[in-house]
């Protein structure tokens, strides 16, 4: 199929830690032409970079058949890490260029595959600078961490 047949879709992604590990939320917004669709979610400890990762992963798992995406992330880790870090991790069997295993392999293995299932374009968008599509991501993700800690009260 060609990128003219398949549905376009834009998703902005971001995660959220309040302590680094502490509870985390995560949150994404998926619009497509007038749909928009939004996600969130949470874990009682883990740490931000985590939640950055977990965000594009339910992000994508969300589409239910192969498209184009333009994926928006203020996390560089995310986006550099997808793009350029994990090809040498592949080649070093999972270990960093400083021969240490690759932190959070498990969730980048969940993303190789949510995005081997469509056409990723992956965008950095600089954070907390006022883009809408960014700034609900984040309360998305913060709003999670609200709900559970309400839970926990």
């Amino acid at each position: 199929m060609t990128d003219a047949s398949l549905p376009r879709v834009t998703i902005y992604t971001d995660g959220a830690c309040r302590g680094n590990p502490g509870p985390g939320g995560w949150g994404a917004v998926l619009t497509t032409g007038r749909h928009e669709k939004t996600l969130k979610g949470y874990e009682a400890q883990t740490t931000n970079n985590r939640m950055e990762l977990t965000a594009a992963i339910m992000a994508l798992r969300e589409l239910k058949r192969e498209c184009v995406v333009d994926l928006w992330t203020d996390s560089e880790y995310l986006r550099k890490g997808i793009t350029e870090w994990i090809h040498g991790w592949q080649k070093r069997g999972w270990k960093t260029a400083a021969r240490q295993p690759v932190k959070n392999a498990d969730l980048w293995h969940a993303l190789l595959d949510e995005a081997a299932r469509h056409r990723v374009n992956w965008h950095w968008i600089k954070g907390h600078s006022g883009h809408p599509g960014n700034d609900r991501a984040d309360a998305l993700a913060n709003e999670a961490i609200d709900e559970l800690q309400a839970s926990r009260a």
